[in-house]
């Protein structure tokens, strides 16, 4: 039995559609071959079976031969005792070559969108990357499916023309001039079909985008009147949708009509002129009986060949689409000589003066709130900025080094499906991916979805669990799920409030643990008795280590060891709250803003 998905799947070659398919090819090439030897045994005995039809008809009827009519009786059944075991084993690896370059392709694409973290949705529309994962792999997967049938059409159509040519000349002339013929018609029609098919692809992905920004905005565009407007452009580019795909459909409903009516009326011709031939005593009744058995049998490789071409099309166009994804680079890339960075140090942003007190919870409030994101952003070097951690250039090292020591979690992070306790601890799961062998960078949780763990530490026991969900003031959502910490959690936590989905948030961000936490509004959505329950405690939780929050929140204000004023993009004052309130009358009134 074979593990799928593979633990490493590999660097992928992305100089071409083309290449793609064939590194795919080359990574599971022991299947390929397999499917292809037993794909060309199973076809090519279906195509010996005719000729020892005719034999056996020849030595039973014109020849009278018992014995040699019980010999190919006997040839007969060995022949379809091993296309049925050829047959199974043809396609038992033609399915695994489909799920495997599925999986893959998931793999890799997963893979470089963690690597390209906040880049991807600048770059990428949302259904384009949705798109990807409900039809391209699934595309591709058939490209590799095929190999095994197509290879086994080319093979059993030699084969064939050979029976024939030595039966009659002109019939396996025909024949030869035939295929080719048909396969040119054929191929006529899939170019046009492959840009009927790129052009409703790219309408999908823009109308699975613009769903995924209606549904997410649906509250707001409720408030601001909006919802009938884009529910009218949504209805207007989902009928230009429609109509792509019928025009895609009509040219697919004549290739499937052609790749019927094509081998049939070649293969009328050849029964047609076989029948002309017996009559003139040319041929024997049982090639004449074979023949017609042929005229059958042809229609399955001639199909084949056909589904070919349109499967090869198909997983070209979704490879292609494939590697808008893979080659898209981050905006902040690796240094080619990296540095260490230190364990310890003070964290600073040259642009805006501010500094970070090692092992202080610092609270930073800004009268615009963009800048404070700006700032969270070139702390965590998801954005270009000159910021040192005890002095070294965190551009001087790799983006790995940096998130193993600073975490960015903000409104933006998602919660992902699959038991609560695997969900807040991420140390668990990143020990089995260790032993799977599944490599990739820890990331840090970002507005893409990206989620920033620790790559070492054992699993954090219920009660660090506990403690965090306590500091987190969310021990009231787990009491109310049925089965507490191993209740499943919906896709994105649906099941919860705003509220509980930030308060879970955080406790998640709290057990990661990182050396340096910087946190954007970790309160919003949640009431004032609940956030002075939080603000109250999340000092003590982080004891030792360095956080920073972005808030304007009194209650949070109140409680941290230093509170930084940032106007304008600049540090313009720095102290405790109280300080501040006294001193500072543009703090006071963003501050007191924030209340109101």
């Amino acid at each position: 039995m074979r593990s799928l998905p593979v633990g490493d799947p590999g660097t992928p070659d992305s100089r071409s559609a083309a290449h793609y398919l064939w590194w795919l090819a080359k990574q599971q090439w022991r299947t390929v071959v397999f499917g292809m030897m037993f794909g060309i045994v199973w076809m090519v005995t279906g195509a010996l079976i005719p000729m020892v039809i005719g034999k056996a008809i020849d030595a039973g009827i014109t020849s009278r031969d018992t014995s040699a009519l019980a010999r190919w009786a006997g040839a007969f059944v060995l022949l379809a005792l091993v296309q049925v075991a050829a047959g199974i084993m043809r396609h038992r690896n033609a399915v695994y070559n489909w799920m495997a370059s599925s999986f893959r392709t998931v793999q890799v694409t997963i893979a470089h969108a963690n690597k390209l973290g906040a880049t991807l949705p600048k770059r990428l529309a949302t259904g384009e990357v949705v798109a990807i994962g409900a039809a391209d792999t699934s595309h591709i997967g058939h490209a590799l499916d095929i190999t095994a049938r197509g290879s086994a059409a080319v093979v059993t159509l030699v084969v064939v023309t050979t029976i024939l040519l030595t039966s009659s000349v002109k019939l396996g002339l025909v024949v030869l001039i035939g295929v080719p013929v048909q396969m040119a018609v054929v191929s006529l029609l899939i170019k046009p079909l492959h840009r009927r098919q790129q052009a409703y692809r790219d309408q999908q992905g823009a109308l699975t985008g613009r769903a995924t920004d209606i549904v997410a905005g649906l509250r707001v565009l409720r408030g601001i009147g909006g919802e009938q407007v884009f529910s009218a452009r949504y209805r207007e580019q989902s009928q230009q949708l429609r109509a792509a795909g019928v025009r895609a459909g009509r040219v697919d409903s004549l290739l499937e009509a052609i790749q019927v009516l094509m081998p049939g009326l070649f293969l009328a011709l050849v029964t047609w002129l076989g029948a002309r031939y017996a009559v003139a005593g040319e041929i024997t009744p049982g090639q004449l009986a074979g023949f017609y058995g042929y005229a059958a049998f042809l229609v399955v490789p001639m199909r084949t060949l056909a589904e070919v071409l349109d499967k090869m099309t198909r997983g070209h166009v979704s490879a292609g689409r494939v590697l808008k994804v893979l080659r898209l680079e981050p905006e902040i890339a690796d240094p080619v000589q990296p540095v260490a960075l230190p364990e310890a140090g003070v964290l600073t942003d040259v642009r805006s003066g501010l500094s970070l007190r090692p092992g202080a919870l610092t609270v930073l409030a800004a009268d615009r709130p963009e800048d404070a994101i700006d700032i969270a952003d070139r702390l965590g070097r998801y954005a270009e900025g000159e910021v040192t951690l005890g002095g070294v250039p965190l551009a001087a090292a790799t983006r790995a080094d940096v998130r193993a020591r600073i975490m960015v979690a903000d409104n933006n992070a998602r919660l992902f499906s699959g038991p609560l306790r695997d969900e807040l601890d991420h140390s668990a799961e990143l020990d089995h991916s260790a032993e799977s062998g599944a490599g990739g960078e820890p990331t840090a949780a970002r507005p893409n979805g990206e989620r920033s763990r620790r790559a070492t530490g054992a699993a954090a026991d219920d009660g660090r669990i506990i403690a965090a969900l306590h500091t987190a003031s969310a021990e009231d959502i787990i009491e109310a799920l049925p089965d507490g910490l191993d209740s499943f959690v919906a896709e994105r936590g649906r099941e919860f409030s705003g509220g509980q989905q930030q308060r879970l948030r955080l406790a998640r961000a709290l057990l990661s643990d990182p050396p340096i936490l910087i946190m954007v509004e970790p309160t919003s959505a949640v009431d004032a008795h609940t956030e002075a329950r939080i603000a109250q405690r999340l000092g003590a939780h982080r004891a030792g280590r360095t956080t920073l929050l972005a808030s304007t929140s009194p209650l949070l204000l109140d409680r941290a060891d230093h509170v930084v004023f940032v106007e304008d993009g600049k540090v313009t004052a720095e102290g405790t709250h109280r300080e501040l309130l006294a001193n500072e009358p543009r703090y006071r009134a963003v501050v007191t803003r924030s209340v109101d």
